[in-house]
């Protein structure tokens, strides 16, 4: 599953090719799994309306929408989560359209926001600045907005990149789950996945098994600072590719060449030379160094 480094690089890429253009029309797959938002609400909510801004929120990639009408803005937002598989390409119409595109945005200059999820795990759905409620119970704990007027995004947790030491650390005080669990539940962080949890924690020094209620305050420091530090290189060098990921354009990233733990099983520490060790925890598979951390 795209994780935050290469949900900020899809954002990235599409914003820079799509802010201020208009969206002339919206084509729709027939495939249900995909839209958690009705189709007729989404092709509605797309259709005329211009991109103001395209950012990421947790794992969520969001664009904003603004519709000028009558001396009046009005506001929305498509929110569009890739799930397991889920590509957001931006294309020139020549381009073949991939199998399993489940939604094609047509833009004013004629290029194209595709949507492309072979699995469908991955979800499209849109709010307005007069949505007072979303559809059911789950989609309201999953959408948490910031207030029903506005109908903003803002996930589920707490963002990863901006957060202060302290409140870091308050985040998982009095919290007995192993840390690598507490680290990818995403009401508390929100973005944090399975290769960015191993990572950071080989960084840190620390085991993904330990109690997060029992990590020393200097501990937790070493780990707020190796979880931003080990995100912002994956940004940098637009994330992992290490199954179905490209970013806009279809290239993929880099950061796989440099995990230390993720996915090395059996391989030596790149500082120790010890075997890097896989275990499951809690249903996901964890790879540490049983030397370099403790």
């Amino acid at each position: 599953m795209p994780e935050l480094p290469e949900v900020e690089t899809i954002a990235r890429g599409v914003d820079a090719r799509a802010r201020g253009r208009t969206i002339i029309s919206v084509w729709l797959g027939s495939k249900r799994e995909p839209f958690r938002s009705k189709p007729t609400e989404i092709v509605a909510a797309l259709t005329g309306r211009t991109v103001d801004r395209v950012h990421r929120v947790g794992k969520h990639i969001v664009v904003d929408l603004i519709l000028e009408s009558d001396g009046k803005i009005s506001r929305g937002q498509w929110l569009v989560h890739l799930g397991m598989t889920g590509r957001l390409l931006v294309s020139q119409p020549d381009v073949p359209v991939p199998p399993h595109t489940h939604a094609i945005v047509e833009l004013d200059d004629h290029r194209e926001i595709r949507f492309v999820d072979p699995r469908r795990f991955g979800r499209l759905s849109v709010l307005s600045s007069a949505d007072q409620s979303v559809s059911n119970t789950s989609e309201i704990q999953k959408l948490r907005l910031r207030d029903a007027a506005s109908g903003s995004f803002v996930g589920t947790g707490q963002e990863p990149l901006e957060i202060s030491e302290n409140a870091f650390r308050a985040l998982f005080r009095g919290r007995r789950t192993p840390i690598k669990s507490a680290l990818l539940n995403q009401s508390l962080l929100h973005g944090v996945g399975n290769i960015y949890a191993d990572e950071s924690l080989f960084r840190a020094g620390i085991r993904p098994r330990r109690q997060a209620a029992g990590l020393s305050a200097r501990e937790m420091a070493r780990l707020h600072v190796s979880l931003q530090s080990v995100l912002r290189e994956a940004i940098a060098l637009g994330g992992s590719s290490v199954s179905d990921y490209v970013d806009a354009d279809g290239v993929r990233g880099f950061f796989q060449l440099e995990h230390k733990v993720y996915m090395r099983t059996g391989e030596p520490c790149l500082v120790c030379q010890t075997p890097i060790r896989r275990i499951v925890l809690g249903g996901r598979g964890t790879h540490f160094c049983p030397n370099c951390q403790r």
